[in-house]
């Protein structure tokens, strides 16, 4: 009969996240988002309490499942997998494991006394189980050739990067995020929303390093236009975060 054995990723424990991400990179569930990395974020800039559990099988790592307890007046209550994160939820190689994360979980939940429990799984693991399908999720495959990936955007919005392009328009990875984060919270200001603080933006580039890269677009005269931040995992390229100047749409910044 398989054993599996819960345990849990300390913030502190170096050689286990290096562990963990080894795992991550293996698993074809895995993620961006289930990196141990998240797990010093969360703690460092929100101050959210972490349970980061992975299930162990003769020494070895089957599973994991990062969990951040969020208590907020506008978001709730709540036990998620993982907050700030489009995806999360259980990653396995086996359903023993799977199942044994999400049985610690509910156990953990019900501990906590939080009203819910919730997992942000590409794919529904239990059909039964309540879920919402507020968002989408969408991929788009990257070409080897520049001019394929161009006639493969649809005709209306390829006429707009042609007119950035045109418009003398550059773009340069930069160090930090000082022009990324005036843009962006520029933008969020005038859709009515509060920005997420710097140092968050900062810990992202602290932590993850090359895989987590902003680009800036600017004018000819190098004034920024726009911004993203993009995340790289595997194979996939992931823009997050993004802004812009209110002069970005006239010469087709974005």
């Amino acid at each position: 009969m398989t054993r599996i054995d819960i345990q849990r990723l300390e913030p502190n424990d170096a050689s286990g996240a290096a562990r963990w991400d080894a795992f991550v990179q293996s698993c074809p569930q895995a993620s961006f988002f289930h990196r141990a990395g998240w797990q010093r974020i969360l703690k460092t800039v929100f101050r959210h309490d972490t349970h980061f559990l992975y299930a162990v099988n003769d020494g070895r790592i089957e599973g994991v499942l990062p969990l951040a307890h969020v208590k907020s007046l506008i978001f709730g209550d709540a036990l998620t997998s993982l907050p700030f994160a489009v995806y999360g939820g259980v990653a396995a190689m086996t359903q023993e494991a799977a199942a044994a994360l999400e049985a610690e979980a509910m156990r953990l939940a019900r501990q906590l006394r939080v009203p819910h429990l919730e997992l942000r799984h590409t794919k529904p693991h239990h059909p039964d189980w309540p879920r919402q399908d507020l968002y989408v999720t969408f991929r788009k495959e990257i070409l080897p050739e520049v001019e394929a990936n161009m006639l493969a955007i649809p005709r209306k919005q390829r006429a707009m990067v042609r007119k950035g392009i045109k418009n003398g328009l550059a773009s340069a990875i930069d160090d930090g995020v000082d022009r990324f984060f005036a843009l962006y919270a520029s933008n969020v200001h005038r859709h009515g929303t509060p920005a997420l603080p710097r140092r968050y933006f900062e810990a992202l580039r602290r932590e993850f390093g090359r895989d987590c890269e902003v680009l800036t677009v600017t004018a000819p005269d190098g004034c920024p236009l726009s911004s993203v931040l993009t995340f790289y995992f595997r194979d996939e390229v992931l823009p997050y975060y993004a802004g812009d100047d209110e002069a970005a749409r006239d010469l087709a910044a974005n």
